[in-house]
């Protein structure tokens, strides 16, 4: 058994929750242990009672009460909840890695966080994306689940909050492409509808469908968000159906599918904002457009462009294109090297 002990939290261990810190330098205490020593005071920060999510900067006094030396018995470790085939694929979908960031294309259909019902996601599978590190990489931000295409992990804490404060202050570039119903225009545009949040929470996830709110009337909508996307109509087939880049200025849930359905272009396969059902006849409505074209969401995170938070070189990441997409753009005549790499270059 130890004797009381006071660490400083060092640099590069900051901005972190207190249990998880905890857990790091002493992996042979488990959670329980460590919420009971925060009920009873016997771990304090700063002098002060602290909870297990307390989340503790650089600089602060970490008190330590007596705990049991490391070599006693301890419960036996858990067992890699990861299997060898889902640690096989997620490796195949890294793109890019370096010492601080990897980069994954993510397949469609694969969530990126864990919900209901969702045991096998990203987040999880990341516990084999180590690569000799002690931590697993952690999500920076997301994509929706039939979404697919670049998705960032910090290798890193301190790599992870430089990226995720980049994200938010809009300090990065991304570009989708998509597949959409009917053919936009003007062929170059933006879309200001905002969003919020249909009412209801049903069981088959209508609480997360966006309604669009026209911006005339977002100051009578509390709850609406303002979102802004920017458009280009890349390549057409008559006035059935075109290839669309799109670069989401802000980052609302569901942004890219809520507006192009609402100008009357839902992208094919979109079921929630589309129409399942509903056949393209070239009036520009309908999420499917018959035929071999395959059903699924036709959404994919082509590109990121960023400033690189360690290095800061600015970092280009590609993503080509999933397989259901990449047979319709092959059955369309269309190739992934026609369209420019930023077709908004110089429009904002």
């Amino acid at each position: 058994m130890s004797g009381v002990q006071t660490l400083t939290v060092e640099p590069g261990d900051g901005d972190q929750r207190l249990d998880r810190w905890f857990r790091r330098h002493f992996p042979h205490i488990g959670q329980g242990r460590i919420e009971k020593m925060c009920r009873k005071g016997e771990i304090r920060v700063d002098g002060g009672r602290v909870k297990p999510a307390t989340r503790l900067e650089v600089g602060q006094q970490v008190r330590i009460p007596p705990l049991p030396d490391e070599d006693a018995p301890r419960p036996e470790a858990p067992k890699p909840t990861v299997s060898d085939k889902d640690a096989e694929m997620i490796r195949a979908c890294v793109i890019y890695r370096d010492d601080h960031i990897i980069a994954l294309n993510k397949p469609r259909g694969l969530p990126t966080q864990g919900g209901s019902k969702q045991t096998r996601h990203v987040d999880g599978l990341a516990e084999a994306l180590k690569f000799g590190y002690e931590e697993k990489p952690r999500l920076v931000h997301r994509l929706d689940k039939d979404t697919s295409g670049v998705l960032l992990l910090a290798r890193t804490r301190e790599v992870a909050k430089a990226l995720t404060t980049a994200i938010r202050h809009r300090e990065t570039r991304k570009i989708y492409w998509a597949l959409v119903a009917g053919v936009p225009t003007p062929y170059l545009g933006e879309i200001r509808f905002g969003l919020m949040k249909a009412p209801g929470h049903g069981h088959k996830g209508e609480g997360e469908k966006m309604i669009a709110v026209h911006p005339r009337d977002m100051n009578s909508m509390p709850d609406a968000k303002r979102a802004h996307t920017l458009y280009a109509t890349l390549y057409r087939v008559a006035s059935r159906a075109a290839w669309v880049a799109m670069e989401p200025i802000t980052g609302r849930t569901h942004q890219l599918r809520a507006h192009m359905a609402e100008i009357g272009h839902p992208i094919i396969g979109d079921g929630k904002y589309g129409g399942s059902g509903q056949e393209n006849l070239g009036d520009g409505w309908g999420a499917q457009l018959g035929g071999i074209i395959s059903k699924k969401l036709h959404l994919h995170a082509r590109m990121m462009r960023f400033e690189h938070p360690v290095t800061r070189k600015d970092v280009t990441i590609t993503a080509p294109l999933p397989e259901h997409m990449a047979q319709s753009w092959d059955t369309l005549g269309w190739d992934e090297t026609l369209a420019a790499e930023d077709p908004f270059e110089g429009v904002k």
